[in-house]
């Protein structure tokens, strides 16, 4: 499917094909990859558990921009999370991109967490190692510093609750590609 069309649609469906997606930024003249391993979708307005469910605000703007569009947010005043928005503009669904797995500039990745392992593992992790930060918020993923790369998943996709959240967290929207590291 194309990449277009996938962040076009539903949330859930894109959430899934975005698994085995390379991810790519180049922050200083570095750059680093993964391939993303787990995502969870997030139903913008229909989900209590989403940053746009109350609406528009100047934290949250980026989710009511166009598919493809990066929203990034400093969560618990600690650690960079980056989000992919997906859909139309009036519908801010997103799917957070929790982990993936090192495929390029593992040195780099590795310098930025201060640590060689759990590189990628983890929301927070994710971003650091691939230097993402508030400043890219509402960047196109198309066209960089932050690049998401067509591929193919590669291995089964497994469904669970969301974690990490209290509303919605029920919801098996949490989506891990088994086989790969990260």
């Amino acid at each position: 499917m194309k990449l277009a069309d996938l962040l076009a649609g539903p949330v859930v469906d894109a959430a899934t094909g975005l698994l085995g997606r390379r991810l790519t930024s180049t922050v200083g003249g570095a750059t680093a990859s993964v391939i993303l391993t787990e995502v969870e979708a997030y139903a913008g307005l229909d989900d209590p558990a989403s940053h746009a469910y109350r609406g528009p605000t100047k934290r949250n703007d980026s989710l009511f921009g166009a598919p493809g569009m990066l929203y990034v947010y400093l969560s618990y005043g600690i650690h960079w999370c980056m989000n992919v928005v997906i859909g139309d503009e009036e519908t801010p669904n997103a799917v957070l991109l929790r982990g993936g797995e090192p495929v390029e500039g593992l040195e780099t990745m590795v310098s930025r967490r201060g640590r060689a392992d759990h590189v990628a593992d983890g929301p927070g992790k994710l971003t650091q190692a691939l230097g993402v930060t508030g400043e890219d918020d509402g960047a196109d993923l198309s066209h960089g510093p932050v690049l998401l790369i067509p591929g193919e998943s590669q291995g089964t996709v497994t469904s669970t609750p969301r974690i990490g959240i209290t509303k919605a967290a029920d919801w098996p929207w949490r989506f891990v590609l088994e086989g790969r590291d990260g």
